[in-house]
């Protein structure tokens, strides 16, 4: 089973509550905090799949940019080493940390998938 939802470009978390006997979960990769929950898998999907549309029905009623999950850069902490080792190679190569950086994350995907 996929830990994530995925409607119109959003992901949401599928969480469970044994003590109040529910699923729930919130957008991810958002800062907004956009809440759903569900008694069965079915009804969080759609509950989910609800929290979506109205979060973008009500940027827009706003007349507010909806966010866009993850927005294209992010700082990664990788230590000394491992620093300067990725410099070397990216100088090595004429191309920028960020391309090397780029590179390595698109392979690692496609051997994920």
């Amino acid at each position: 089973m996929s830990t994530l939802l995925n409607h119109r470009g959003y992901y949401g978390s599928i969480e469970a509550s044994p003590e109040d006997n529910c699923l729930f979960g919130k957008l991810q990769f958002i800062r907004a905090l956009v809440n759903y929950e569900g008694e069965t898998v079915a009804e969080l999907a759609q509950a989910f799949r609800d929290a979506v549309d109205d979060y973008l029905t009500t940027c827009t009623s706003l007349a507010q940019e909806p966010e866009i999950p993850c927005k294209g850069s992010f700082n990664v902490r990788v230590g000394h080493e491992l620093h300067l080792a990725a410099s070397v190679a990216a100088t090595r190569q004429s191309i920028s940390l960020n391309d090397l950086t780029r590179k390595a994350l698109s392979a690692y995907l496609r051997h994920q998938g």
